[in-house]
Formats: structure tokens, sequence, C-alpha cells
């Protein structure tokens, strides 16, 4: 008797917690669309904190690109920022830096306006726009760390940081889109 009783409540006690228990179909496409990333945690975190729910690859491909644009614009305002209180190396060097992401966020834009338009027609075309211009953003991200290779200090590390951080969001981004070729 006692077993029984102990099984019934058992069995209830698993209905309930799986009752209870939601499964995020959002977040499942979110782990296994970043599993292969050139940054899978980093992929994870940002697209899983991201605000609407993508539920199919192309739209978790456009919230990668919004992410992007997002890092991209906040790094481009702390490098115009920086230009104030810089010394006349660093100053030429963050000018060049500030253009190089301004020109990133122009491509990430263009990029998530054809992600948003893909048609069956020009989905060929418009799947190398969208990959030649996140290859763009990508070399001037890395571009803009160049202009700071002889220049020490602390302002450097700071851009590094955040260009660093813009350019493997963006790296996923175009792993994200170079999947909607294959799905």
């Amino acid at each position: 008797m006692a077993a029984c009783i102990f099984l019934t409540i058992s069995i209830l006690t698993i209905i309930t917690l799986a009752s209870s228990t939601t499964i995020n179909p959002s977040s499942d496409l979110v782990r296994s669309s970043c599993q292969h990333a050139t940054f899978p945690k980093v992929c994870i975190h940002t697209l899983s904190l991201y605000k609407g729910p993508a539920t199919t690859p192309r739209e978790l491909a456009q919230a990668a690109i919004k992410v992007s644009i997002s890092r991209a614009t906040k790094a481009s305002e702390y490098l115009s920022g920086l230009q104030k209180e810089a010394d006349r190396r660093e100053k030429g060097a963050l000018k060049d830096c500030t253009s190089q992401i301004a020109d990133s966020v122009d491509d990430l834009r263009k990029t998530l306006s054809e992600l948003k338009d893909l048609k069956r027609g020009t989905f060929r075309w418009q799947m190398s726009n969208a990959k030649t211009w996140v290859s763009a953003a990508l070399t001037n991200e890395d571009t803009c760390l160049d202009g700071f290779k002889e220049i020490e200090g602390q302002v450097r590390s700071d851009i590094k940081r955040k260009v660093t951080n813009v350019a493997k969001v963006t790296s996923n981004a175009l792993y994200l889109i170079n999947r909607l070729d294959h799905a």
C-alpha cells in the first residue's frame, strides 16, 4: 500500500513539474544554431537576451545583425567621445577607427534590409550581397584595430576590447547568414 501511494505521489510530482516547465522554442533555435558559431558562447548569450523571439533561422540571422548594429553603434559613440581627450597620435587613429566603424554600421544596415526582403527569384544574389556587406563590416572592424598597433596604454586596450566585442557578434552574424544558404 505504501509503495502504491509513493508511486502515485511520484507520478503526480512528475506531471506537475512537466506541466509547469515551458519549453521555449526560441532558445532551442538559438542553442542549436549557435553551437558551431565562431564564438558560440557569445552567440548564445547575445541572442538569448535579444528582445523579440526569433522562431526561424532567418529571424535569428536578422536578430544577430541587429545586435551587431547596436554594438557597433555604441562602439562608434564611445570612440567619438574619446577624441576629446586623446593626444595627437591617438586622435588620428580614433578618427580613422570611428569612420571604419561607421562604415560597418552602414554595411550591417544594408545587410538587415536585404535579409528582411529575401525573394525566391533573387535569393542567391541577395545572400551574396548580405555576406559581402557583413564581411566588409568585419574587415572595417579589424582595420580599425590596426591603427592602434603603435599606440600603448589604456586607450588602446579599451578600444581593442570594444571593437573585438563588435567583431565577435558580427562574425557570429555572418555564420548565421551562411546557414541560411543551407536551410
